[in-house]
């Protein structure tokens, strides 16, 4: 019912579970993660006591593998589960049970063990695969790069309902070392008709709202006419700004631009040097087309 990645940076102590699904929330039963520990995607008919029981024999010095060996061995519906597991250090493990309904299989590579059953074919997996290790950047960017092809490929054969992604990094997401947990990502969709479209819409606002990790060449300046022009056409969509379309970025436009920003909880990227976060602008004038705006 499932296509899945679990993955590892050792380098970063970024550790991540992606998932997409014809079924109802995936997110609340195959990923389960623990900073400095590992990841686990259980799922084909999901044992979800595996979640943590794997974890805590990974933290114990358990390998990947004799920790679901282990916890199998005394499972009756062993031949009908399929884990995914990789630990802090990079060392993956998946297995597929004899029973677990067809397409279904895993692939291992190095940090990373791709999974999936009632799959539209063997393609799902070598895709992911792919996509995961061609893909450059952090590894949310790997993650959901891997889960995209994977729905490209054919993903689930009964269709498409939900998907997830949680990556946790030291110090990393909302709180960073002072107040926070590492939890760098942490989305799901739990029924939608495009899951993971939808998932990469929704990881484009925790990254402007919560993540900081912008590309400082990906800026924009408001002394450009066209960018002023295309702020003052998506804010006034919006109902920010009232003002004349002038092509000149005034008072007026920057208090419409923060003004936004804030109700948007994206203070974290405002900038007060005549330029704007291209991630932010981009999001700005996708906003105001999906209104109508004709920009």
């Amino acid at each position: 019912m499932t296509f899945s990645i679990v993955a590892a940076n050792p380098e970063t102590g970024e550790l991540g579970v992606a998932v997409a699904s014809k079924f109802i929330a995936a997110g609340s039963v195959v990923p389960w993660v623990k900073l400095g520990v590992g990841a686990v995607a259980t799922q084909s008919w999901a044992n979800m006591k595996l979640g943590p029981l794997i974890l805590a024999l990974l933290e114990e010095g358990y390998s990947p593998e004799r920790a679901v060996k282990t916890l199998l061995s005394t499972d009756p519906r062993a031949s009908w589960r399929q884990v995914g597991v990789v630990n802090a250090r990079g060392e993956a493990y998946a297995y597929t049970g004899k029973d677990c309904i067809e397409y279904a299989g895993h692939i291992v590579g190095e940090g990373y063990a791709v999974q999936g059953n009632i799959l539209a074919g063997p393609q799902v997996l070598e895709a992911m695969a792919s996509a995961y290790e061609k893909t450059r950047g952090e590894l949310v960017d790997k993650l959901l790069a891997a889960l995209e092809a994977g729905d490209r490929a054919g993903g689930d054969k009964r269709g498409k309902q939900s998907a997830a992604i949680v990556v946790y990094k030291p110090c990393g997401g909302y709180g960073g070392c002072e107040e926070g947990v590492g939890r760098y990502v942490d989305l799901r969709v739990d029924d939608h008709e495009e899951p993971v479209e939808e998932l990469k819409r929704l990881f484009r606002i925790w990254e402007i709202t919560i993540l900081e990790r912008e590309d400082p060449n990906d800026v924009v300046e408001l002394s450009d006419p066209s960018v002023a022009e295309a702020i003052q056409k998506a804010l006034a969509a919006l109902g920010f700004y009232k003002g004349p379309i002038t092509g000149r970025a005034d008072e007026a436009t920057a208090k419409a631009l923060e003004e936004w920003m804030a109700i948007n909880n994206f203070e974290n990227k405002i900038r007060r040097d005549g330029k704007v976060w291209g991630t932010v602008y981009r999001f700005l004038i996708d906003e105001a087309r999906r209104r109508g705006a004709r920009i």
